[in-house]
């Protein structure tokens, strides 16, 4: 569960609600630290074959089913999305790879 603004976003529901959206193949929703909202609701989505949407068109189709406080506030769009051997999204190597990202481009 992620916490921001005060209002708990499930990251299952925003990953189905990305899921929705055609061009996407699949994602991964986790909260990322923000000093103003606590959590910021963040995804990387992997796109089908041929698909190219950028992330502000992800996001708005997105609000349009959940809301925008559910909604993602920054998408990156991945290649490949890392998993396990059994084919499981693998969130922890996501997340170390974003903040890893965020905290080598602010110094």
């Amino acid at each position: 569960m992620i916490i921001s603004g005060g209002f708990n976003v499930y990251s299952a529901e925003v990953e189905q609600a990305l899921l929705a959206d055609p061009a996407v193949k699949d994602s991964a929703v986790m909260g990322l630290p923000d000093d103003k909202w606590g959590e910021r609701v963040t995804a990387a989505v992997e796109l089908r074959v041929g698909q190219d949407i950028g992330a502000d068109d992800i996001i708005a189709f997105v609000k349009e089913r959940i809301g925008s406080v559910k909604a993602p506030k920054e998408i990156e769009i991945w290649t490949e999305l890392p998993r396990s051997k059994v084919g499981k999204i693998l969130k922890n190597g996501v997340r170390e790879s974003m903040r890893e990202q965020r905290s080598g481009s602010s110094s």
